[in-house]
């Protein structure tokens, strides 16, 4: 999920170090185990940004695999991730910029 969350960041030209001059703390994680899933299974990853507050959103991730050329969920997970400023070592505000952008609406 870690490499799922760096490349959606990615996408809209962010980093885990900078959303508008804050940075990314995990607070949570959820994690869902839906089928069987083997080293070597192609995967098809994808994630969402949602659930926005004042300090922060979740990030929803789902991974797929091909099977008879159906896509079978094996897994569905969230992260929390809070805004933070690691200079002054507080929690700080989402910028609507930010939000925008990574709802999609920028």
């Amino acid at each position: 999920m870690h490499e799922i969350r760096v490349q959606f960041l990615k996408s809209v030209n962010y980093d885990e170090m900078n959303i508008e001059g804050a940075g990314l703390i995990m607070s949570d994680v959820a994690i869902e185990f839906k089928n069987e899933l083997f080293y070597g299974d192609m995967i098809k990853a994808s994630a969402a940004a949602g659930e926005f507050s004042k300090i922060g959103f979740e990030i929803f991730y789902k991974l797929e695999k091909e099977v008879n050329g159906k896509n079978i969920s094996v897994v569905k997970a969230k992260t929390a991730m809070v805004c933070y400023n690691y200079e002054l070592k507080k929690i700080t505000a989402l910028s609507e910029a930010a939000k925008k952008k990574l709802s999609g609406n920028s």
